[in-house]
């Protein structure tokens, strides 16, 4: 029988393409928590934070005991070996499934996939790869485990992955020519995200070749107008070239749209400019190890799928992101227990980073190295 288990939206187990009762909130997040770190062992404790919200009772061994028994039940009674799925490890449990059995393992092959597709210029293969993966969301990760705080971080950390794939899709139907099909979409998307210039930049781009003009020039002086008011600042260079090129009614080449900028901007909000900002970077510990923190930027926290697993207990699952922006690389809190410190000042949501900072999460302290 074909398991199928579901993040991307509130958390579900199928089998054989019916629904399995899988029980309360904490059985749910039990096993949203397996299946965010599939095939790997996740400790008992790991998991009662998790599911206890960073508070669990003394009794939490037991009581998850109890939950993988009623899951491994239901599989049973559903025709699946709940020995081959469910597997008790000496500190914990692993859920051992293939990524096709996930809807974010789905999401994760197909987006790969589809940028695959679109490194090598088959933007129809791309378009419709992304779309794909972008099929697998039906709403946002763990919606019904809002408030938990290792879901609010991993939700926060997928809602970029499915906007950059959303933002890659429609760079894809660009390419093949279908500007006016994603006009609507774009529209949607810079009212969500009206600090979002990539967005803004693909809204004109997607008027201006379908013969909308003036609506492109319209475009642009809203996003000129969103980032005075907002920010007190100027669109970035690339979005005045384009909008001069629109002005002057000058052709454009869809394949360089410069996606590889946007996808370096993470789709970060517009920053304030500064001068010789920083584009790349380290981490350095206090034992002397180096992280490099790479292109796409840095995940860290406590769940094994970030990019640096920080084994700290004042560390939520998921607790900073460092990202590239137009201004440099940029450090922000997601929605962590007890907070971001960058030279012992606690940040808001995002600051810049500068060489010599010193972050603090928890007990651990890093210093931030700049690279030229």
């Amino acid at each position: 029988m074909s398991l199928d288990v579901r993040v991307l939206g509130p958390v579900r187990l199928f089998v054989g393409g019916e629904p399995v009762a899988v029980g309360g909130p904490k059985p749910r997040a039990l096993l949203a928590a397996l299946t965010v770190n599939r095939r790997r062992a996740v400790a008992s404790a790991a998991l009662a934070d998790m599911v206890w919200n960073e508070a669990p009772p003394d009794s939490y061994a037991a009581s998850l005991q109890v939950f993988v028994s009623n899951i491994r039940k239901a599989l049973r009674n559903s025709g699946v070996d709940p020995a081959q799925v469910l597997r008790t490890e000496s500190s914990g449990y692993r859920l051992e499934i293939p990524e096709s059995a996930c809807d974010i393992g789905r999401f994760e092959a197909a987006r790969d996939a589809a940028a695959k597709c679109a490194e090598v210029g088959d933007h129809s293969g791309a378009s419709q790869l992304f779309g794909t993966a972008l099929r697998e969301w039906s709403g946002r990760a763990l919606a019904d485990l809002s408030g938990l705080q290792f879901a609010d971080g991993f939700a926060t950390a997928m809602d970029e992955e499915r906007l950059l794939a959303a933002s890659a899709r429609i760079d894809a139907e660009i390419a093949c020519g279908r500007a006016s099909s994603v006009i609507g979409e774009l529209v949607s998307m810079t009212g969500e995200h009206p600090l979002r210039e990539p967005l803004w930049a693909q809204l004109i781009t997607a008027l201006y070749l379908s013969g909308r003009q003036a609506d492109a020039l319209d475009a642009c002086r809203r996003v000129r107008t969103v980032l005075a008011d907002e920010l007190g600042i100027d669109p970035s260079p690339p979005l005045v070239e384009l909008e001069q090129r629109v002005l002057r009614q000058e052709p454009l080449n869809t394949v360089e749209l410069k996606r590889s900028e946007r996808l370096a901007a993470a789709m970060t909000e517009t920053v304030t400019e500064m001068p010789r900002s920083v584009r790349a970077g380290q981490l350095r510990m206090a034992d002397g190890r180096i992280l490099v923190i790479g292109q796409g930027g840095m995940r860290i926290g406590r769940m094994t799928d970030n990019d640096f697993v920080l084994e700290d207990p004042k560390a939520s699952r998921y607790h900073a992101h460092i990202m590239p922006s137009r201004a440099g690389l940029l450090i922000k809190d997601l929605h962590s227990a007890n907070g971001v410190y960058v030279n012992e000042e606690a940040i808001d949501s995002g600051t810049l980073l500068a060489d010599g900072d010193v972050i603090r999460i928890g007990a651990t302290v890093l210093t931030f190295q700049a690279l030229t």
